[in-house]
């Protein structure tokens, strides 16, 4: 009776005692997390949300920092450069998102169709080009398309091109400036997509292959709608690097020696109107015009293929 009224005595462990232990590491994991995070929110603030914020006060204020409301977008809207390049911006954003979809994701598929008969080095032939990104690959680009000196001299003489400046041509600028995009950046979507095609089970393909699905309907039916958040992903990034097209339209306005104007694209066109009119304000009302631009194109895109929701 003793022993056992001793061991009455004791108290028992209570569900505190238990969890505590784990709550510690959930805690402790927490706090990792945010210090991981704390470098990227810090850079996100000094050079992501503070600039964007001083552009949208320029963009509603003049040079004399008193509130306009919406007089910076009319009189840059008014502006004969502005629709022009707008439309440069879209026709080459139609050229590249089309062969982001077509090309990179047909190719993503073919190698995870044959990823066992591909090696590993033939599917890091793909990342390549991308170490020739902006000037660089502007720059080899424009030494592929001068006929008097390009290795494929046979092929643009065959389009009636003799030179530079033939090759060049405004409206040839949204092709070249989609090639040039897609030598340069496919090739990581390709991998990053076929990444995503690798998430898929192997038991659901397996049982598709069952059911008699060939290799055209697996990706159609299985395949493209399990990875439509990736597709999302990648159109979005890609739509807001294309309507930032900088450099390219630049590098090419000087080898072109005025043949192109100097504001082909929006971005082009706001640097004209901050380092050559020092108007600061009409600036940020474009930069402020492409925000929003990228803004809805990215909302239609995360509504409609559900991005964040947790399935």
């Amino acid at each position: 009776m003793s022993s056992v009224e001793v061991n009455k005595s004791q108290p028992s462990p209570g569900p505190t005692d238990v969890v505590s232990p784990v709550r510690n590491n959930k805690e402790k994991r927490g706090v990792a997390g945010y210090l991981f995070v704390s470098g990227y929110f810090l850079l996100l603030v000094l050079f992501g949300v503070a600039p964007t914020l001083y552009a949208l006060y320029l963009a509603f204020t003049s040079s004399g920092g008193h509130f306009v409301g919406l007089s910076n977008f009319i009189n840059t809207g008014k502006d004969f450069r502005f629709l022009p390049a707008f439309e440069n911006i879209g026709e080459y954003l139609g050229i590249w998102l089309a062969s982001l979809i077509v090309i990179v994701l047909g190719l993503a598929l073919m190698l995870h169709s044959l990823a066992r008969r591909v090696s590993a080095a033939f599917r890091f032939i793909f990342y390549l080009p991308g170490a020739l990104a902006g000037a660089a690959s502007v720059l080899v680009w424009l030494f592929m398309l001068d006929p008097s000196v390009s290795p494929w001299k046979f092929v643009l003489s065959g389009f009636n091109f003799h030179n530079l400046g033939q090759t060049i041509q405004p409206s040839h600028l949204p092709l070249i400036f989609a090639i040039i995009a897609f030598w340069a950046g496919a090739g990581g979507w390709i991998v990053v997509t076929y990444g995503a095609l690798n998430n898929i089970p192997n038991e659901l393909l397996e049982a598709a292959s069952l059911d008699g699905a060939g290799v055209w309907k697996t990706a159609l039916r299985i395949k493209l709608p399990l990875i439509k958040k990736w597709i999302a992903f990648m159109l979005i990034l890609a739509f807001a690097a294309g309507t930032q097209l900088f450099v390219e339209p630049t590098l090419v306005s000087e080898a072109s020696l005025g043949l192109i104007s100097p504001a082909w694209s929006p971005n082009e066109l706001a640097y004209v109107f901050a380092f050559q009119n020092n108007n600061f304000q009409y600036a940020a009302a474009i930069s402020v015009d492409l925000l929003i631009l990228g803004l809805m194109c990215a909302a239609v895109l995360v509504f409609r293929t559900k991005l964040f929701e947790v399935e």
